[in-house]
Order: C-alpha cells, then sequence, then structure tokens
C-alpha cells in the first residue's frame, strides 16, 4: 500500500478534558464542533485554507476577543478526517494511504480546500495521490473503494466509479501480466518463486466489498464476456463462504435462529439474495454442493420463494455433483430438523431431467448421475433414518421418491431401512413389512444378503425370500456345472427361521395373510422346502469322488506300480 506524507512540523494536537487543541502561545480563537468532540484552534492557519471557514467567520466582529464557534456535525468522515484537515493547516506531517485517502478527500471539498482559496491545498494533492498512486494499485483501489462505499455510497461517483474501472481493468488482465501483490489463502496453495499466477487470484481481495459494490464488479466483468462463467462462479463461491454463515454449523455451535439479531439476518437474507441473482446461467459454473449450500442459508434467513424456486431448479440440475451432507437442509422454524420437503424438490427437478428426449452421449452421461444420485440420496435415508420421530408413512414416502430402476443395487437402501428398524423398535409388524417390501431382494449383493438373512429385525416374509433368492444363486451356478456351497449364514439362518415361525403360528387372523395373500403357516413349508433344497446343495458340493472315480485311479495306480518293478 503506497503513501503520501505532508507537512513536517511535529504533532502538537493534545487533549484536555474532552477538548482537542493544539499546543501554541497564541489564544484559540476558534471552537470547532464536530459531533462529539470539540476542538479549540486559531483562525489564521484554518481560514487561509478552508474557503467554507471563510464564509462562517466572515459575520464574527473582529474586536470580539471570544472565539468564534462553528457546527460541523455534517462533515464527510467525521473528526478524524476534521483532524486530518486542521492539521494540514497548521503544516503538521500527516500520512495518506487509500486507507484514510476518501474521508480526508471528502472532507477537504466540504470545507473548500481548493486551489481557488490557496496554491497547493489539499484537494488538489490528495486528487494527484488518487489518480498517479491509488488507481494503479491492486489492494489500494479495492481499500479506496470500499472507504467511499462506506462513506457516502454511489453519491461519490468521482471516486467510486473510477476505482471500479480501475480493479476490473486488472481483473480482465491475463494472469501472466498480473506484477502487483494480491491475497489467495486457497487451502493446500503455497507460493513459491517464478510460479504462475491463478486464474481467480483476484477473487479474495474482491470478497472484502459490500455486496452492492461486489455486484456491480462482477456485472461489469460479466459484461466484458472476456473470463469463463466458472470464474464468475468461484468468485461467488469466495465471496458466500466469507459472508454468509453455514446453518449447520451454526445449529452445531448452538446458534439458533431466535437468537440471531433480526438485522443480521436481513443483511444475510440481502447478500444471499444478490448472489443468486449473480449466477451465471451457463450450466456447471457454479457446482451443485455450492448451491446446496446456498438453499440451506435460503431456507435459514428466510428467503424470497423465488430464490428458493431458483436454487432448487439449479441444485436439481447438479444434484450428481452433491453429497449426502448437502441435502440436510435445516427447517426454518426448527434449525434442529431437516426439511425433507425441499430435498424432495431436489431431487424431483433432477428426475425432470430424463422426461426430455436427449442424444445418446447425452443418455449414458445422465445414466451415470443417475447412478451417483442413487448412492447419495440412500445415503441422505440413512441419516433421515436416525430420527426418532419421524414418521414412517413419510419415510416410505420419501423411499419411492426414486424411482425403483435408478437403484442397480439396493444395498444402500437396506442399510437405511435396517437404521430406520433399530431407531424405531415399537414398530408394528404391518409397518415392517411395508418397510421391507421396498427392498428388492435380487439386487442385494451376495455380502449383504447374507447380512440380511441372519438380521433378526428383518420380517419373516423378507428372509423368506432372500432364502429363494440364495437358493437360486446356488441352483443356477450349478447348472453351469460350478460346485457353488450355499452361504453358511443361510444355512444357519434356517433353524432360526423354522424357531420363529413356530413362534408366530398362534397369531391373529388379520397377521396370518402375505402380502401376496398366502396363508402363514405357507411359510413353515416354504422353509422346510428351501431348508431342504439348501441342505442338499451343500451336501452336494462337499461330499467325497463317487466310487467308480476312485476304482479307476486305483486300476492306474496298480498299474504304475507294475511298470515300475519291471
Amino acid at each position: 500500500m503506497k503513501y503520501m506524507k505532508l507537512g513536517t512540523k511535529p504533532d502538537t494536537f493534545y487533549t484536555e478534558e474532552a477538548v482537542r487543541s493544539v499546543v501554541s502561545d497564541v489564544p484559540a480563537d476558534l471552537i470547532i464542533h464536530a459531533n462529539n468532540t470539540k476542538y479549540q484552534l486559531h483562525k489564521f492557519p484554518l481560514l487561509l485554507k478552508c474557503g467554507l471557514l471563510q464564509r462562517l467567520c466572515s459575520d464574527a466582529d473582529d474586536g470580539d476577543e471570544e472565539p468564534v464557534p462553528v457546527a460541523l456535525h455534517d462533515i464527510p468522515g467525521g473528526e478524524e478526517a476534521l483532524e486530518l484537515c486542521a492539521k494540514f493547516c497548521y503544516g503538521i506531517s500527516i500520512s495518506i494511504s487509500a486507507a484514510n485517502l476518501v474521508p480526508a478527500m471528502l472532507a477537504a471539498r466540504f470545507l473548500r480546500m481548493t486551489e481557488a482559496v490557496a496554491k497547493g491545498n489539499l484537494v488538489a494533492k490528495l486528487e494527484a495521490f488518487f489518480d498517479s498512486c491509488v488507481l494503479q494499485g491492486w489492494k489500494d483501489s479495492v481499500a479506496a473503494l470500499q472507504a467511499a462505499w462506506r462513506v457516502s455510497g454511489w453519491g461519490e461517483s468521482r471516486i467510486v466509479q473510477p476505482c471500479i474501472d480501475s480493479i476490473v481493468e486488472k481483473i480482465l488482465m491475463p494472469p501472466a501480466k498480473v506484477t502487483w501483490s494480491y491475497t489467495y489463502t486457497r487451502p493446500g496453495y503455497t507460493r513459491r518463486p517464478h510460479q504462475s499466477v491463478p486464474k481467480d487470484w483476484w477473487t479474495e481481495d474482491v470478497s472484502e466489498l459490500d455486496v452492492e459494490v461486489f455486484r456491480s464488479v462482477i456485472s461489469t466483468v460479466r459484461a466484458s464476456r472476456q473470463l469463463p462463467p466458472t470464474l464468475v462462479g468461484e468468485a461467488l463461491h469466495v465471496y458466500a463462504c466469507k459472508h454468509l454463515v453455514d446453518p449447520l454449523r451454526a445449529v452445531a455451535n448452538g446458534q439458533a435462529q431466535s437468537a440471531a439479531a433480526e438485522e443480521t439476518l436481513a443483511r444475510q437474507r440481502r447478500v444471499l439474495e444478490s448472489i443468486v441473482t449473480m449466477i451465471p446461467a451457463e450450466p456447471g459454473s457454479v457446482t451443485g454442493r455450492f448451491l446446496l449450500r446456498l438453499l440451506r442459508v435460503a431456507n435459514y434467513v428466510s428467503a424470497s420463494s423465488s430464490t428458493r424456486a431458483q436454487l432448487i431448479r439449479q441444485a436439481g440440475s447438479q444434484l450428481h455433483e452433491a453429497r449426502a451432507a448437502d441435502l440436510l437442509i435445516p427447517l426454518p422454524s426448527d434449525p434442529q430438523a431437516y426439511d425433507v420437503g425441499a430435498a424432495e424438490a431436489v431431487l424431483e427437478h433432477f428426475l425432470a431431467q430424463f422426461q426430455r428426449p436427449a442424444a445418446p452421449d447425452e443418455r449414458r452421461r445422465m445414466s451415470a448421475a443417475m447412478d451417483k444420485v442413487a448412492r447419495i440420496f440412500d445415503e441422505y435415508l440413512r441419516t433421515i433414518a436416525l430420527d426418532r420421530d419421524f414418521p414412517v408413512a413419510k419415510f416410505v414416502d420419501l423411499v419411492e421418491c426414486l424411482p425403483d430402476i435408478a437403484r442397480s443395487d439396493h444395498d444402500g437402501l437396506y442399510y437405511a431401512i435396517d437404521i430406520y428398524l433399530k431407531e424405531h423398535p415399537e414398530l408394528g409388524k404391518a409397518d415392517k413389512k411395508r418397510l421391507c417390501r421396498l427392498i428388492d431382494c435380487r439386487k442385494l449383493s451376495p455380502d449383504v444378503r447374507a447380512q440380511a438373512i441372519s438380521n433378526d429385525r428383518m420380517p419373516l416374509r423378507t428372509i423368506v425370500q432372500l432364502l429363494f433368492v440364495e437358493q437360486e444363486r446356488t441352483m443356477g451356478a450349478a447348472s453351469h456345472g460350478a460346485a457353488v456351497a450355499p452361504d453358511r449364514a443361510s444355512v444357519d439362518a434356517i433353524s432360526r427361521l423354522a424357531a420363529r415361525t413356530n413362534e408366530d403360528e398362534p397369531a391373529s387372523s388379520a397377521d396370518q395373510k402375505s402380502d401376496v395373500h398366502r396363508p402363514r403357516r405357507d411359510h413353515t413349508r416354504v422353509a422346510d422346502g428351501v431348508t431342504a433344497a439348501m441342505t442338499r446343495s451343500l451336501s452336494e458340493s462337499t461330499k467325497t469322488p463317487p466310487l467308480a472315480g476312485r476304482k479307476e485311479r486305483t486300476t492306474q495306480e496298480r498299474s504304475s506300480r507294475m511298470r515300475n518293478k519291471e
């Protein structure tokens, strides 16, 4: 950051009884009130350079020995800027940088410290420093722009617009031509000598700006069409990480929405809605995970319905890029609970893509995306299943949001349902059947199927289906000439199955009908049949070779011994 030094005298300002004065042998004849600060100064150096003070003191009687009072409560930059201007008039040494340039310039203009009043006045010196130094630097331009915005907003266009133009000009430069210092603190990034400048070198410094100024910079950059949309999306991501709270972390830290100040929530809402309007329309300009994070914040700060709808639509088109944790969206009314409806809406928008005609290559890409989403959603179901207050009917509806064809395997679904059964031991038989009916036993991997057969939480009907599938696997392998032993877990489960069948025999007549309208007592015959078949299969796979084979080998061995004797 560059500096400009004005004046040579030492600082002789001091405070006494809440009054700012300057050391001098001459009594003070000018009292200035600025907000809550009182200054006892002298007309002689100040009136020589301040046109406003000349006019305000012109009506005072020169023969009056009392100090002239002047009120400057509305001076831009406040007391600090006024004191800088006063020190300049006294010739006291002051340092001007991008941090205090804007308040000093606005105060000097307010006091009319122009060339028309005195040659070499403060306004001309500050404007020369602004043009020759501040606008030529990167961080100086950003700091001056932020200071000008905080002091006067868009009102001071003579400072704001040149700063925006300077910043945009530098952003659009090729990274190879970047020679100034910049802030870049990405995790894992270490700057080395002669290392090329990253393409997003500018994003962190620009994230320091107020959202309205940031929007102006991003809009100007996008209008130039010289940067790819992904780079603009990265700038939005950096800005959101700096200015938006993550609701999941806020809940983990005990910061409930009711405890947050309404002013803070309003500011967060304003930042969020501004960021959403700046997201480029090009697909892939931002990641699906980032969109879901914005959706979480939108719920937390009660953003407008149009903002939420846009985020749901865009996140749905990129759901395959997300993780299961990204779908955990807290409810606005209860940050401790999850908004399942928002997750369902995102999934619906993802599935809507498959209703449109697409080229073969696009279909293959969408099919791969569907496999990813199925795994993501089943993992999400595992987290939802941990909620002991989550109704079974709602859980079933949530499972059925994803079409059966979308799941190439049901391992993830089995784990989610098993977790739900474990966390809800009070479920009745009908609800357990309703849940486990969602599992396609043929889509379970052998390891998971063996685990399910041994799972006491699984209903009897589901275990019978699993045993049928295991029997089909064993018989199918045997028909191809391969001796495949049935799963030991399946054989061990048969005794437990028979015991459970006998225990369930006295059940009420309402429960003696299976989902396929087969009498419950048929399970006993089914179990017996499966037992016999699997036992035969196990015996066939482990029994000794046939007798004829042994005789043939014995004859061969005898002939071999006879030849050796000869």
